[in-house]
């Protein structure tokens, strides 16, 4: 398949050579944008064809190094002119039959970003879902997130689909790349912030003037029945290191919910000293996430105490599985520190993408994330 591909690509080179020539002022005039733009569609070009000719590894032309009016769509093998493409009118497109898309992640959590604003119902369904964010056989991702009309007084509303069809309550990398999302779609600048309707509530999202994106994740739950879980509170009214059998050892276990579940560890009965790199995730993550006492299924985060504010976690993500990042996770960890008394109220955590700056704010009992979103592309795909 990757012959067929450079095959074609030779068809094409003459015709990507004179365009070279042709642009040549063009390119002078924007030379800050010297970088291919490549929609993604999907066709019978294989994957490992595609990162070939995003990453251009095998092609030696040096029309295609220089040139920055060159957009290779790889379903058609067709070339464009870039002053044809601009984020602004990609986001605008409306063609029947295709998805267009931006890939955005938060410390590798990755999510595919669709304009939805026209309606409340998302544009394509789970099962559809499922397929995108495959990695081998769809563009990849932790979810698809859906950006709609507000409703109840809020400026946005937001879904998303996990990988596996399943529709989460909320997620916290996947909100502050909404907020990126919907300032490039609305063309905002600087710092600014806006209400999102989620399942989990009110989110606020604040776009800093740093580009990180810091969210109001709002007051954590901690009452057994609203978690959800069936352990019984065996503290103020909250389930507090219970001990939970899972894999034949015994895990103490603190359940926090920021509109979504999570159960959080930071060791078993016999240690206390989690060393979370040492975890086989795969093995132990869908042992807690299907477990008896969470009706709702539940996120899991596995915590290593560096200092009092300082922790690192991993995660295995209810729909998910282990994923770079977690960012309700990452808010749930804290509350479950302060709760066990092992850390501070404002923490930095690692998680395997990177930090988020967490604060458990006791005046308001908010809890506050910061971190960055960034995009990955802009794609198409046929429906």
């Amino acid at each position: 398949m990757d012959n067929t591909f450079l095959m074609l690509f030779q068809i094409y080179e003459p015709l990507i050579v004179s365009l070279f020539f042709a642009s040549t002022s063009e390119r002078r005039r924007s030379h800050r944008h010297d970088r291919l733009r490549i929609p993604l569609r999907h066709s019978c070009i294989s994957s490992k064809a595609f990162k070939y000719s995003l990453r251009l590894k095998p092609f030696h032309s040096p029309a295609i190094y220089r040139n920055p009016a060159v957009r290779i769509s790889a379903s058609s093998m067709s070339v464009e002119a870039s002053e044809k493409f601009s984020k602004h009118s990609f986001l605008e497109r409306k063609e029947t039959g295709f998805l267009h898309f931006v890939k955005y992640h938060g410390l590798g959590n990755d999510f595919i970003l669709v304009d939805n604003r026209d309606s409340l119902e998302p544009g394509i369904t789970p099962e559809h879902a499922v397929k995108l964010c495959d990695r081998n056989f769809g563009v990849g991702a932790d979810g698809v997130i859906f950006a709609m009309p507000g409703i109840n007084g809020t400026d946005y509303s937001m879904r998303i689909f996990n990988s596996d069809g399943s529709e989460p309550e909320m997620c916290g990398n996947g909100v502050r790349c909404f907020a990126r999302f919907i300032a490039e779609l609305d063309n905002i600048k600087g710092k600014h912030s806006f209400t999102v309707h989620t399942g989990a509530g009110l989110i606020v999202p604040e776009i800093q003037d740093d580009g990180k994106v810091r969210v109001d994740m709002g007051q954590p739950i901690l009452n057994p029945s609203d978690v959800p879980t069936t352990l019984p509170a065996n503290k103020d009214q909250a389930v507090i290191r219970s001990e939970l059998p899972v894999n034949g050892l015994t895990w103490n276990v603190t359940c926090v919910s920021m509109g979504n579940p999570h159960c959080v560890t930071f060791g078993t009965r016999e240690s206390q000293n989690l060393q979370v790199d040492a975890l086989n995730l795969v093995e132990i993550g869908p042992k807690f996430e299907h477990h008896e006492v969470f009706p709702a299924r539940t996120n899991t985060e596995f915590v290593q105490v560096l200092s009092r504010s300082h922790l690192k976690m991993r995660v295995w993500e209810r729909g998910a599985g282990a994923t770079l990042a977690c960012g309700t996770g990452a808010c749930a960890v804290v509350v479950a520190a302060v709760l066990e008394n092992r850390s501070e109220r404002s923490c930095m955590v690692d998680l395997p993408g990177g930090p988020l700056e967490i604060q458990w704010r006791e005046e308001d009992n908010h809890v506050h994330m910061t971190g960055p979103a960034e995009v990955v592309f802009y794609g198409s795909v046929s429906l």
